[in-house]
């Protein structure tokens, strides 16, 4: 599987948002709200002559698509690394190369590239403090056998899309956790 390949074969982050029909005005609030903190794009701009590259699977969809793609968008541009997005639904065979667990085809998945396609770095789905949180708020529901266990728990996906969308703190979180993987 060559890389180089997959990332030519990807869109730019311009028509992936040209095409989303889910989700495009919140990504671009996120994406326009957060800035990176003085000291992590001075980190970032070591990457500069790496020349890297990312390929992101992702779909409009995706409430972790939502929440992170911004985030790394804002990383990239400091690293100044071109980003290609591809979408999951449509390219499984790439998908099934990442998958989380080894059996959940859980996105986004950031496959960070250098210039001769070598994979230097895989993030996603989820920082994983985020992980940590979803994985608290699910243990809290009742069973799924349970009366009332959809409605209880498409509240909780809807608090944590509007945390998603709100909340500085996840921002951070999630960039940090991308730099790390970046600066490794």
């Amino acid at each position: 599987m060559n890389l180089n390949d997959w990332f030519e074969k990807g869109m730019s982050v311009n028509e992936y948002i040209g095409a989303m029909t889910r989700n495009k005005e919140q990504m671009l609030s996120i994406y326009e709200k957060f800035a990176l903190k003085e000291e992590d794009s001075t980190r970032m701009e070591t990457l500069k002559p790496r020349k890297l590259r990312a390929i992101v699977l992702t779909e409009d969809w995706c409430g972790d698509a939502l929440l992170n793609n911004p985030v790394l968008l804002r990383i990239a541009e400091a690293a100044e690394m071109e980003v290609r997005m591809v979408l999951r639904d449509q390219n499984l065979e790439l998908m099934d190369q990442y998958l989380t667990n080894g059996t959940s085809r859980a996105i986004p998945i950031f496959i960070f590239i250098d210039q001769e396609g070598n994979e230097i770095g895989v993030w996603g789905p989820r920082a994983p403090e985020v992980q940590a949180r979803v994985e608290r708020e699910r243990a809290a529901l009742p069973d799924k056998d349970a009366e009332g266990f959809q409605e209880k728990q498409l509240a909780m996906y809807k608090q944590l899309a509007a945390s998603y969308q709100t909340d500085a703190s996840i921002w951070q979180t999630v960039a940090n956790s991308i730099m790390a993987v970046l600066l490794k």
